[in-house]
């Protein structure tokens, strides 16, 4: 559960602007009441947390880039994260870079981002995860290819997987309206990946390495089927993204914003 979210656009006020103009589409007209694809609606509605969970994705709701406020994805922008692992003691870094790839899923096409976690100098993880934004401003999360250190050798993670093959579905990262809303999915993959999130609403002031923030959004991630018993918080910032994960029950990992670089 301890994936990193969260990236970078120019400047807060564009990033801004442009999800209020997206609020505003999702606000008018009539027709159905309930939200039938990736379009308007809360994330609560759209990825709900209910046992029957089969999101409608429409290719025509989706955009090219992802710009949503907290959760921007600036291809050739490389964010540095240092910290500790589940311990609390060891060491770990990760460094995740947006890719100029993409790959499409259930035809849409996804912006590919490179995550790798390292301890003592040596790279024990390599992800691949694939996020998409709809034209509300929600960024949705369509998989991930996960290789794990074992055995002096990277094997598959059990927790990889692609929305739309062997009954994974989609989720959202991160809602184009971020307000506290309710839990939502954040991936389906029964039995291997079943995070979800809640936006808890600000964060406070916060001070990481890579800078000082005088506001930030907080939010809450379980897996309550796979891991029920822990629970980690994530702080985002307006224009930036995630700046500081720690989980708050079941084990002492955290990791902080240390730099970004292009």
């Amino acid at each position: 559960m301890s994936r990193l979210t969260g990236h970078r656009l120019a400047t807060a006020a564009l990033a801004a602007a442009l999800v209020a103009a997206a609020a505003g589409c999702g606000s008018g007209g009539g027709g159905s009441t309930a939200p039938t694809s990736a379009s308007a609606g809360s994330a609560a509605s759209l990825a709900p947390t209910t046992a029957t969970y089969s999101p409608r994705i429409d290719p025509a709701d989706f955009v090219s880039r992802i710009d949503n406020r907290y959760f921007p994805l600036e291809p050739g922008t490389t964010f540095h994260y240092r910290g500790v692992q589940e311990d609390g003691r060891t060491p770990q870094a990760d460094d995740m870079a947006v890719t100029h790839q993409t790959k499409e899923i259930l035809g849409v096409k996804a912006t590919v981002v490179n995550d790798v976690v390292s301890s003592g100098g040596r790279q024990i993880e390599r992800t691949f995860d694939w996020y998409a934004q709809d034209r509300f401003g929600n960024v949705w999360y369509l998989g991930e290819d996960t290789r794990e250190l074992q055995g002096g050798g990277f094997v598959k993670g059990s927790d990889s997987w692609e929305a739309g093959v062997n009954g994974a579905e989609p989720g959202i990262i991160m809602p184009g309206d971020a307000k506290p809303d309710g839990s939502y999915r954040q991936e389906y993959y029964p039995g291997h990946a079943e995070d979800q999130a809640r936006i808890l609403g600000s964060g406070g002031a916060l001070s990481v390495p890579a800078g000082s923030y005088p506001q930030t959004l907080l939010t809450e991630e379980t897996a309550p089927r796979l891991e029920p018993s822990v629970a980690e918080r994530k702080y985002y910032v307006a224009g930036l993204g995630d700046v500081k994960e720690q989980t708050v029950s079941g084990n002492q990992e955290q990791i902080q914003l240390i730099s970004v670089t292009h």
